[in-house]
């Protein structure tokens, strides 16, 4: 195993209920879109850092004029980049227009991102291809404006050999290992055959229909069409995970119930789950309809996204962490022997903390247990001193490595990448014992293969312990 997990990716979806001059007057900015699009993609930045796209899309514009656009960036900090693209467009018009901010219907014209509907990505790289190409959303386009589609999401389909063939279509080379291009090649052909029976008078919802039964796999997919629908999905067994909000103002879907939160200042029951099978639908005058596409089949949320790259200031995934790190204790216990008195507690940074938190509980309910035996075996056969020091034994806890996510950036290909991983940590010096404490360190990623075996256990064999433990919160770590 060489850290192969695939799109564990993000989405940011917001549909913009009102006309921009409604978000200058209450909020001040023209903006206000795509700012909250901004913080949204950036409060899920966790989920994917080796690229982000964003398309937008203009309602009521005039024929001839762009209604749709898109702007993807593979920069190692790429949602910086994309949004500092943006920004320097508005700068580059305001030069020749100082006061054109406060003309929302000017701004609407002549900002190519600024429009009604926004859908925003962030990628976590597949089969090796971290091309700019390959990052989401992609679009196909057409003369008619209801015929363009662009889609982003956070899937893994099996089947898109198949679907390329059910469409008769041999793909692209730059795009043949990319599930996302079978998915929108095959929602477009049935998208376009929609539009041909009904001109203008699109029903999404039957394009779903058809697609979604096809898509062998766990996605969560957010989609736009050049007249102005919006819609989300989620697969029948909820394997990907999907939320969103509405008011009157706004329709917000993501990835992240935290980063909903967050990003609008709500509370966790306002921010509503997608249920499996589920489709979110704004029409193009706004219209908001939550339809049940598929079947919904029994849950399998999936393990990887909950542990790993869901954002743990969500109060259930911080509840779920600790209670996983909670339930490791007696296992831990038993592999160290009981003897707490020698053993150091540590975690792998970021994810794991919280997991610690709850393996730490489970340590100190048995040491409080031993204390309490103890301390009645004595009768009154103890003095000040005795006591005191029975009662303040603790477990010890240290913070032995310290991540350095500036590395992270560099580290882009295979070829010394275990060199590099052991870098990626810095070491805490002082905290064991050589040659007399255990060191037990929890570690959630199911993804550290040989990166665990041959970097982080070397680099934590430098405090020379007399033992390493590595306990993991997720499914099982299997080393090849």
């Amino acid at each position: 195993m060489s850290d192969p997990i695939k799109h564990e990716c993000g989405l940011a979806f917001i549909r913009l209920r009102k006309n921009f001059s409604y978000y200058q007057q209450k909020y001040g900015t023209v903006l206000w879109g795509l700012n909250k699009l901004y913080l949204l993609m950036e409060k899920q930045h966790n989920r994917g850092q080796d690229g982000a796209g964003v398309a937008a899309v203009k309602l009521n514009v005039e024929p001839g004029y762009p209604f749709m656009n898109r702007i993807r960036s593979n920069a190692p900090q790429a949602i910086s980049d994309i949004f500092q693209q943006i920004k320097k467009e508005i700068n580059d018009l305001e030069e020749y227009h100082p006061n054109i901010r406060n003309h929302a219907g000017l701004m609407k014209g002549h900002v190519n991102y600024l429009g009604e509907l926004l859908l925003g990505h962030l990628r976590y790289g597949t089969q090796g291809k971290n091309k700019v190409e390959y990052c989401h959303p992609f679009i196909n386009r057409d003369t008619i404006p209801a015929r363009n589609l662009a889609l982003a999401g956070n899937f893994n389909i099996v089947n898109s050999d198949e679907l390329f063939t059910l469409i008769g279509k041999e793909p692209h080379d730059t795009v043949r290992f990319s599930d996302l291009a079978a998915m929108i090649e095959l929602m477009h052909t049935f998208l376009c055959k929609e539009d041909e029976g009904t001109p203008g008078k699109l029903d999404i919802k039957n394009v779903l229909k058809k697609a979604l039964p096809l898509f062998d796999g766990g996605f969560h997919v957010g989609g736009v069409t050049g007249s102005g629908i919006g819609f989300v999905f989620r697969d029948a067994h909820g394997i990907r995970p999907s939320y969103y909000y509405i008011n009157d103002e706004v329709v917000v879907a993501a990835s992240e119930r935290a980063a909903i939160r967050t990003t609008f200042n709500v509370g966790e029951n306002e921010v509503q789950e997608l249920m499996p099978g589920q489709a979110l639908i704004v029409s193009e005058t706004g219209e908001i309809e939550i339809a049940q596409i598929l079947e919904p089949k029994e849950r399998k949320a999936c393990s990887f996204e909950r542990i790993y790259f869901s954002r743990g200031s969500d109060e259930k995934i911080y509840k779920e962490r600790k209670a996983l790190g909670y339930n490791l204790s007696e296992r831990v216990l038993n592999a160290i022997d009981y003897d707490l008195k020698n053993t150091i507690f540590s975690f792998i940074p970021n994810t794991a903390e919280v997991a610690f938190y709850g393996m730490v509980k489970g340590m100190e309910k048995y040491l409080n247990k031993i204390k309490t035996e103890r301390i009645l075996s004595w009768g009154k056969e103890y003095d000040e001193e005795k006591l005191s020091e029975m009662i303040n034994r603790r477990i010890r806890q240290e913070k032995i490595t310290i991540k350095d996510v500036k590395m992270r950036t560099f580290i882009t290909e295979d070829a010394g990448r275990n060199e590099m991983v052991q870098h990626v940590y810095d070491i805490t010096y002082g905290t064991v014992r050589p040659g007399e404490d255990t060191l037990v360190v929890i570690d959630d990623s199911i993804v550290r293969g040989t990166t665990l075996k041959e970097s982080i256990i070397r680099m934590l064999g430098r405090l020379k312990p007399k033992r390493i433990i590595v306990v993991s919160s997720s499914p099982q770590i299997r080393l090849s």
